[in-house]
């Protein structure tokens, strides 16, 4: 055999073993890993977020989920056995050359990326992604995207969970060959609508306005 062939070889059992990591999620129960970055913002806020919002999806759908939280650092090989990724926190975000390289084959080869700002992010989070995706900025996607319709109805877009700057919500999002691989949503504060009540006491119909449309947000990407 030649060396040529023979690396072709290789490099064919590794995608398709790359595939079956990321294709996980037809087979086996649904987790969103938190995702730990460095910088010195709060990526570990409100672990029970995650928790609550499966179990939310568990109720008003048929996917296989496990309520659990759990984080995974971009510059483990653990990324790959997650179908689904969340990011959030208040500050500073910084991606080594490492981190912005796995996240990136992680997201060209099907996973997807939810960002929710929890206030304070937004300048950091929009370069560290620009390293990611060097040649895109994150683009507002219009109401009638079927983000906002995949199970519960949003014709309005984004519902607003917590007020900081009495700025409109907003979602923007980042493509990779027409496809939607990371959501980031803007002044709407959905992740602080998934905790335990108790933590941000938040009105029952803000809660189930962000569990809502925090289903919305995993049925599309496992569906797309």
């Amino acid at each position: 055999m030649s060396r040529k062939v023979y690396i072709i070889l290789l490099l064919a059992i590794f995608l398709l073993s790359f595939d079956n990591l990321i294709c996980q999620k037809s087979d086996s129960k649904i987790k969103l890993a938190r995702v730990k970055y460095s910088g010195g913002g709060d990526w570990y806020n409100d672990p029970s977020a995650e928790v609550n919002l499966l179990r939310y999806v568990a109720k008003a759908t048929n996917i296989p989920v496990e309520p659990v939280y759990e984080y995974v650092d971009l510059a483990s090989d653990n990324l790959f056995l997650y179908p689904l990724l969340f990011l959030t926190g208040h500050g500073n975000v910084n991606f080594t050359e490492e981190e912005v390289r796995k996240l990136r084959t992680y997201l060209q080869n099907g996973g997807f990326l939810y960002i929710d700002d929890d206030y304070g992010l937004d300048e950091f989070i929009r370069k560290e992604m620009k390293k990611v995706f060097p040649d895109q900025d994150f683009v507002e996607l219009p109401f009638s995207h079927g983000i906002y319709h995949s199970h519960f109805k949003f014709p309005n877009g984004l519902p607003k969970i917590h007020e900081h700057d009495k700025k409109v919500p907003q979602g923007f999002g980042l493509f990779y060959q027409g496809r939607l691989c990371v959501f980031y949503t803007y002044e709407a504060n959905l992740g602080d609508g998934w905790p335990d009540p108790e933590i941000h006491n938040d009105p029952p119909e803000k809660r189930e306005a962000s569990l809502q449309m925090g289903t919305n947000i995993i049925v599309w990407a496992l569906t797309n």
